[in-house]
């Protein structure tokens, strides 16, 4: 497989042709697209990870928003992503992933001392089988019921980016229109995870999922609960 190549860059200085490019790529996986609120999506996020290839063609992205907030008496601060796709032509790559880290390893390392959490929607089983292989600990789960703490942060940060979109009772993002739903094909489950305790669960939380509902996910970006590659991507921007 090509080797992909990561550039973070702010949103506000991405150039218009970089934002068709990324739009024309998120809907050859998504229905119900719409470009004024794709754009309108992206203005509101503070950076944007682009994946090239050797031609440097943005081959996947994803953005993201840094949330500062202050619950219950504690300060911390949440990784919230927002839209996220990866040409079919790439997938299994560990770039993305890999710049996602170091970058979330750099937020980490500016307050070390405040809590740093992943805080994503999720609207398909293959996001949030990547969950497990990203961290020891993540919410729901079927490995462990939601302590209380969390699911009560995982409401106020839902309620606080969605309103009344959000439903505390199913943990579910349900918008009144639809901004953007797996294509018929990617929504599609293939026999061989059917039976995937992972896939399960999703589809078990999140049977809307083909419409567009999306799953609340939380999970805390720290050296103790990050795997593998997530850890050395975080560890080695913490060290820098």
């Amino acid at each position: 497989m090509e080797n992909l190549f990561p550039q973070v860059i702010s949103c506000d200085r991405l150039a218009e042709t970089e934002m068709q490019v990324m739009f024309a790529l998120y809907r050859s996986h998504y229905s119900a697209c719409d470009k004024r609120q794709f754009f309108a999506d992206l203005e509101e996020k503070d950076s944007v990870i682009l994946l090239r290839n050797s031609n440097g063609t943005v081959c996947g992205f994803t953005s993201l928003l840094l949330i500062e907030f202050d619950f219950a008496g504690s300060p911390g601060r949440a990784i919230f992503s927002g839209d996220t796709v990866i040409h079919q032509d790439y997938w299994g790559t560990q770039a993305l992933s890999l710049a996602w880290c170091r970058m979330a390893g750099m937020i980490k390392a500016q307050q070390p001392h405040l809590p740093l959490y992943w805080f994503l929607i999720v609207k398909g089983y293959r996001t949030y089988r990547y969950l497990p292989l990203f961290a020891r600990d993540f919410y729901p789960s079927w490995r462990r019921q939601t302590p209380a703490a969390t699911q009560a942060l995982m409401d106020y940060l839902a309620s606080q980016k969605f309103g009344v979109a959000y439903n505390p009772e199913t943990g579910i993002v349900r918008f009144q229109d639809s901004r953007g739903q797996l294509s018929e094909e990617l929504a599609a489950i293939p026999p061989h995870v059917v039976n995937n305790r992972d896939v399960r669960f999703f589809l078990e939380r999140n049977p809307g999922y083909a419409q567009g509902d999306e799953l609340v996910c939380l999970t805390e970006l720290d050296e103790n609960n990050l795997r593998s590659f997530a850890l050395k991507g975080f560890r080695d921007s913490i060290a820098s």
